[in-house]
């Protein structure tokens, strides 16, 4: 057999996706584990969504849609972000994909030649490095600390540009430390973009799950870069429809019809029963969007209580997203069984192998002192997880 691609053998696989892959075995196989891995919703799909996509079958809506996804879901889209974004498009401006992070591929396919540096903030969704590296672009990590909310300034930003630098990754709300920049915060680092010229790929995914006052802002919005920002969006996680797979981006012109011509090429349009189901979602009402962020406050706000009153480890207030990003360095040192704590990857391993509960890694985030948990799951699992956790931790000597 002759060699595989070396490009591929060098990206690391989704460490979210196996671990939750690892917990649904575990409970197919009778194990009673609790999963705080992935970043999606437990609550279903809302009711005028899913009849939506009921009358699209019903009406035979089945066959391939336009590459660039139907003009009723784009024409839609522009509406939203006109009206929550204050981002003015065309829906000519905007291509519909299999997901945000279809999206955000298609967006760094179009962009990138090799050799370009991608600048990306740590801690950072564990996607970003590994397509940076599969368009033949360089990612060129940031790191950020507690003490700055996880969050690079305007000056790091300018520090980190060379030559080379083609663009940046910024995701606010953020997967997994929950960081929500401010606007005077994202127009700095906009003068930044507009006097050197990068393009940034803003993942606005989470934008409406957020609490505690803070205001999401569009770095699109920003008249001086608007050309330069790539908006990332979909319907994923606040109309809780992740199997539905409905992303898109909106940007300049020459971009989308760069990225329209890859997917044209890779995928092709999305489901067109999900698009038409997107539509109802972005269109729609958004009492149960408030009603889903709400709740998630509630559980972030348990989980925050519970963790810090575990000895060994502190956590940040998360204003956005559905992500605690705690530190458990303070647990270092200890061992169970003679297995010595050394690293957060230690952390997850013991409490997966000896408290049946799956967390994440923040190694896999660019974070190594960290874990990152989900919750996005019921308060029955939250309390199970954190009793679980609790003990365990307290059986470390």
């Amino acid at each position: 057999m002759k060699s595989l691609s070396k490009k591929v053998a060098n990206a690391e696989a989704s460490l979210t996706l196996a671990l939750t892959a690892i917990a649904k075995k575990m409970k197919a196989d009778g194990i009673d584990v609790v999963s705080l891995t992935a970043g999606e919703p437990d609550f279903p799909t809302p009711a005028h969504i899913k009849r939506a996509a009921v009358q699209a079958i019903e009406e035979n809506f089945t066959k391939y849609t336009v590459n660039a996804g139907i003009i009723e879901l784009r024409s839609a889209i522009a509406d939203k972000l006109r009206r929550d974004n204050n981002i003015s498009v065309d829906p000519s401006h905007i291509l519909v994909s299999n997901g945000a992070k279809h999206s955000i591929f298609n967006a760094l396919q179009a962009i990138c030649n090799k050799g370009d540096e991608v600048i990306i903030p740590a801690p950072y969704w564990v996607s970003y490095p590994e397509a940076v590296k599969l368009v033949d672009a360089v990612p060129v990590i940031l790191k950020t600390t507690e003490r700055t909310d996880f969050k690079i300034s305007a000056s790091q930003l300018q520090r980190a540009i060379t030559k080379k630098t083609k663009a940046l990754i910024l995701c606010s709300p953020s997967n997994p430390t929950g960081s929500v920049y401010t606007q005077s915060e994202l127009e700095a680092i906009g003068e930044v973009v507009r006097k050197t010229g990068i393009y940034v790929i803003a993942d606005e995914i989470y934008e409406k799950v957020i609490y505690d006052g803070a205001r999401h802002f569009s770095l699109a919005s920003i008249p001086t870069i608007k050309d330069l920002v790539i908006t990332i969006n979909g319907v994923s996680k606040a109309y809780s429809m992740t199997g539905w797979r409905i992303g898109y981006m909106a940007a300049a012109k020459p971009i989308v019809d760069a990225a329209d011509k890859v997917q044209s090429q890779v995928t092709s349009a999305p489901c067109s029963i999900s698009q038409r189901a997107a539509a109802a979602a972005i269109a729609g009402p958004e009492d149960e969007v408030h009603a889903m962020t709400a709740e998630f406050k509630k559980r972030r706000d348990y989980m925050l209580g519970e963790l810090r009153a575990m000895e060994g480890v502190t956590c940040p207030t998360p204003q956005g997203a559905f992500y605690l990003f705690p530190n458990v360095s303070g647990l270092y040192g200890t061992s169970f069984n003679g297995k010595k704590i050394k690293s957060g990857d230690d952390v997850t391993q013991y409490l997966l192998e000896e408290c049946n509960v799956v967390t994440v890694p923040g190694s896999g985030f660019g974070a190594k002192n960290n874990i990152r948990l989900s919750y996005a799951c019921s308060m029955e699992e939250l309390q199970k997880a954190a009793d679980r956790m609790k003990k365990g931790f307290q059986q470390l000597k």
